[in-house]
């Protein structure tokens, strides 16, 4: 990742814009955070590095109206791809700057890696992290701190840009994998598969930063799980509740979950959620023949209506 390049870019494209979203250091140094850059001093606090986890697209509905620069990985240029399929965004009102990605770091993983400790110092070499804390440096495999999402990614260079820094990276992963936890999952039986599912989403305390961190959650304002006209939802924190919305959620995002992560990242249980929007990406691929997020010109399946679709049988009446 070229920070150097990076700054350049953003330079170039800031006269025209009203704000660069980008990426700057974070409260510690294991963190990354967004930042809006707005005039050529805040250059130098940019970053681009694996520590680069958000996903910076998530911004963009916000400013639908207003010329907006913004950093994406492949991942996170899906979700623009998506935005633009359902006209939430204004595609001249965007600037992208793409950045091809070898994988990041989960912060979570990184600090569960380090047991907690305080970390002075981050840097990398290749696809290896070295983190000094007062213990010492440690040297861990970037893959084994790296988030669910980049096991399976196979758009490392992102689908759509006006500026791309660097050089564009093939994917190594095998297509066929990608359900591949799904797959196992699905392989158990029903009363495994509740049961799993209730231990995950049991641990869940409600608090909504999958809902609120999620870029395709765009009717926040009237939530099934907040509103009250109609009260879909009571605030009980039990098992039936918790069930409820995130298998509300899940199935809104349907066709259109692009698997960016940024549920998983902000869970404070480390729910694997993302497991849960898996599964029906891998029903709408088998169903439809779609992945979410990749050809602007696309429809997502459940914005379209056929009277007949090939692989789907309807139930004899």
């Amino acid at each position: 990742m070229n920070r150097e390049r990076l700054k350049e870019a953003v330079a170039e494209i800031l006269p025209g814009v009203d704000a660069v979203i980008a990426y700057g250091q974070g409260f510690d140094a294991a963190h990354g955070e967004p930042c809006f850059v707005t005039k050529k001093e805040e250059l130098e606090g940019l970053i681009l590095n694996p520590l680069c986890e958000h996903n910076l697209a998530s911004y963009l509905p916000s400013r639908k109206n207003k010329k907006t620069g913004v950093v994406v990985k492949g991942c996170d240029s899906r979700t623009i791809v998506q935005f633009l399929q359902e006209g939430l965004v204004k595609r001249e009102n965007l600037v992208i700057i793409g950045v091809p990605c070898t994988g990041v770091v989960s912060a979570k993983k990184l600090a569960r890696a380090l047991d907690h400790q305080t970390v002075e110092e981050v840097r990398f070499e290749g696809e290896t992290v070295i983190a000094r804390t007062p213990r010492g440096e440690k040297r861990i495999a970037l893959a084994d701190v790296s988030p669910d999402k980049c096991r399976t990614c196979r758009y490392p260079t992102p689908l759509i840009y006006d500026v791309l820094v660097g050089e564009p990276i093939e994917s190594d992963k095998d297509p066929a994998a990608v359900y591949d936890d799904v797959r196992e999952l699905m392989g158990k039986s029903l009363e495994e598969r509740k049961a799993y599912w209730e231990k995950e989403i049991g641990r869940c305390t409600r608090c909504y930063a999958c809902r609120n961190a999620c870029p395709l959650c765009v009717c926040q304002d009237s939530c099934i799980a907040e509103t009250r006209d109609p009260h879909w939802q009571s605030q009980r924190s039990n098992l039936s509740e918790k069930m409820m919305f995130h298998f509300i959620h899940a199935i809104h995002l349907a066709g259109r979950c692009t698997e960016c992560g940024e549920c998983e990242r902000a869970c404070p249980m480390d729910i694997p959620l993302g497991k849960l929007k898996k599964k029906i990406n891998m029903d709408m691929l088998d169903l439809f023949d779609y992945v979410p997020g990749i050809v602007c010109e696309d429809k997502p399946p459940l914005y379209t209506f056929k009277v007949e679709e090939k692989k789907i049988e309807e139930h004899e009446l």
